[in-house]
């Protein structure tokens, strides 16, 4: 029987394994990602509203959503984030299964994980009150992550690599042929059009409640099929990561050689399936999937390999409450805060940039909230 001491020391072992297979990069681009959710595309688009200027005005377009087809900067928060989480799974799901747990535990722990996250979507969407279903909007952020995490996970669970690399390509592949040869009845095959495409179409006939849209919602139950590969290539690279025998430069020239062929394919693809955030287009898993390997090998060589990882401090505090910060808004009025602790700077600034140094006050709000509970190591984990 194993003494008190010696589960000590287990456990000791565990916690310095799990610290030196950790990815501060990982934690640090979470952060940077989440940056922008909390307020930091604020800051850009009170410059160019104080300053009027195209050069501010073109960058604070970068932290809009185009309408339907094409692609700004702001639509590469939500897939990085669902890239990021396939990326972690090999350090944590990878190293539960090494440390002797079943497959079937970790299934149901993936199940929990999806069930937690569709239920915290549906009061993002709807707040907690008692409203008629048909006022409801079910598909949400939180809950396209769990469901294309789950089936990414299973994947991970009960296949080798190479077959990962064939779910990856079916799906985005099935994807695109599904849209080009259907389309919602009374339109032309391979109607693309919100009205008109099928994916849209299957989610106003099978969803309950209310889509975003009306007719379309962008976290549709049809659309989140390829997202599953976004997930996949997430859970990719973090198999390259935690593989031994590869060097960490080899690591960072895969990452970014596999990026810019993905967005040289993109663009290629792009001619015939316009990349489309709305409908999560298999040109965009492209896209956003070399994008997020090239901001992947980044942090990767910066923070992990040549070791500068002081100046990305701020970042991993916002990158290891990741979803609490996101869902705080609903819950926390940071606005009042804000005002309340620096409406004074905002007005001793006066007109016109009291706008960008209150949207920059704001975030400091956050990151202090968020600071305290890293000092207190608490954090949101589902």
């Amino acid at each position: 029987m194993a003494t008190s001491a010696d589960q000590a020391s287990a456990k000791q072992a565990d916690d310095i394994n799990a610290a030196r297979t950790r990815l501060f990069s990982l934690d640090a681009l979470r952060g940077f990602d989440m940056f922008w959710i909390m307020g930091g595309e604020e800051i850009f688009h009170g410059m160019a509203k104080a300053t009027g200027s195209p050069f501010w005005g073109a960058i604070a377009n970068q932290f809009t959503h185009p309408d339907w087809n094409g692609f700004h900067l702001y639509d590469l928060i939500f897939p990085l984030f669902l890239f990021m989480a396939g990326v972690s799974t090999p350090f944590s799901v990878g190293r539960e299964l090494e440390k002797g747990k079943t497959r079937q535990q970790l299934l149901f722990r993936v199940i929990k994980r999806v069930f937690i996250l569709v239920l915290l979507g549906l009061v993002v969407n709807n707040g907690i009150k008692i409203m008629p279903i048909a006022e409801i909007r079910f598909p949400s952020v939180l809950g396209r992550i769990g469901i294309a995490y789950m089936f990414a996970n299973i994947i991970y669970l009960y296949s080798k690599e190479r077959w990962q690399m064939f779910w990856f390509c079916f799906f985005i592949i099935g994807y695109w042929l599904l849209l080009k040869f259907t389309s919602a009845p009374g339109f032309p095959m391979g109607d693309l059009t919100m009205k008109g495409n099928f994916a849209s179409y299957v989610d106003r006939s099978i969803l309950p409640g209310r889509l975003y849209l009306g007719i379309h919602d962008p976290e549709g139950l049809f659309s989140t099929i390829p997202a599953i590969s976004t997930g996949i290539l997430g859970i990719l690279t973090g198999l390259l990561l935690k593989k031994g025998g590869v060097t960490q430069m080899r690591k960072v020239t895969t990452m970014a050689v596999v990026g810019i062929i993905f967005l040289i394919l993109a663009q290629i693809w792009n001619l015939d399936f316009p990349i489309n955030k709305n409908l999560w287009t298999s040109s965009f898993v492209l896209h956003v999937g070399g994008l997020s390997l090239l901001l992947m090998a980044l942090f990767y060589y910066i923070i992990d390999v040549k070791g500068y990882q002081k100046w990305a401090f701020y970042f991993r505090v916002i990158g290891m409450n990741s979803i609490l910060i996101y869902i705080s808004g609903h819950f926390i009025k940071w606005s009042y805060t804000t005002e309340g602790f620096f409406g004074w700077i905002g007005q001793l600034v006066g007109d016109p940039y009291n706008i960008v140094v209150m949207a920059i006050c704001f975030v400091m709000v956050k990151w202090a909230f968020l600071y305290y509970l890293y000092t207190k190591k608490t954090f949101l984990r589902v």
